[in-house]
């Protein structure tokens, strides 16, 4: 009788045991469920805390920064999944930071309050659909103009740039847009250029015949933006506006929360709308 009192015993405590959801186990349906191999070489890691916390709450962001950090902690969220890095550079390479006060105060906060951060970043890129590209359509209303699979070529009804500028400003709630090109210009054709591709791959769509506009998200000042001035002042038919960072792709990590959804079951999941970097005046 013992031996069958103990018997029963464990079998809730085991299933208890096999049913906990850690950010670690999260992850492996991220795994199962992308349509891409997981790359051996990847930003995609955990950057800070213990994989294998049980999971209060998932928080899904662009950046986590410390205003996106402390509002996960307001409701209860101990997993973040951020789409880009944490610790300013790509590959969260943190010794230059060893002593910095702004890096140590934030890895503070996140150690105190037991959060475990997660990047996702090349894989929802490279699954079918892009889950950035994806959200960002969905968000922008562009589906019906798309003349190739990847997204980010479209054919719109004539418009002109300053107005369309507006409306790109409107659609996302931006503080502000970079415009370069004559804002009487008309144009049905754009291209979509969400991140921070490379100056390169950004001037390289700019000059495409099927690229009157492009709409991206950030660059360095000397390439893309000098590129589009001078294009502007030859006289060519080209514009570039740019979003930013962050509007230019958070609509994706918005679709991806959702996405999360339909797969990771018994733990709320929010997405976390990013605060601008800046103000204007």
């Amino acid at each position: 009788m013992k031996k069958l009192l103990l018997f029963v015993i464990l079998i809730p405590f085991c299933t208890f045991a096999q049913n906990k959801t850690t950010p670690r186990s999260v992850v492996n349906q991220i795994k199962e469920n992308v349509t891409c191999d997981w790359a051996e070489t990847t930003v995609d890691v955990f950057k800070a805390g213990n994989p294998d916390t049980e999971i209060k709450g998932i928080a899904i962001c662009m950046f986590a920064d410390m205003r996106t950090l402390q509002k996960a902690v307001e409701m209860n969220c101990n997993f973040i999944i951020t789409h880009e890095p944490v610790f300013y550079n790509h590959l969260d390479e943190t010794e230059a930071y060893a002593n910095d006060p702004v890096y140590k105060e934030k890895r503070q906060f996140i150690e105190d309050h037991k959060l475990v951060v997660f990047r996702f970043h090349d894989h929802i890129h490279m699954t079918k659909p892009d889950g950035i590209y994806a959200g960002m359509i969905e968000k922008l209303g562009w589906k019906d103009y798309a003349i190739n699979d990847r997204g980010t070529l479209y054919k719109m009804p004539e418009i002109q740039l300053a107005d369309f500028a507006r409306e790109l400003k409107k659609q996302l709630g931006l503080q502000t847009v970079r415009v370069i090109g004559n804002p009487q210009m008309k144009f049905t054709k754009v291209g979509l250029a969400v991140g921070a591709p490379g100056g390169a791959r950004q001037i390289q769509m700019l000059n495409m015949p099927d690229v009157e506009v492009m709409v991206a998200g950030e660059a360095n000042e000397w390439e893309t933006y000098l590129y589009a001035n001078d294009a502007t002042t030859l006289g060519n038919n080209k514009a570039v506006i740019f979003l930013g960072h962050i509007k230019s792709e958070e609509a994706g990590m918005d679709y991806c929360a959702q996405w999360l959804k339909g797969f990771v079951k018994g733990v709320p999941i929010h997405f976390i709308e990013n605060e601008a970097n800046f103000v204007t005046f």
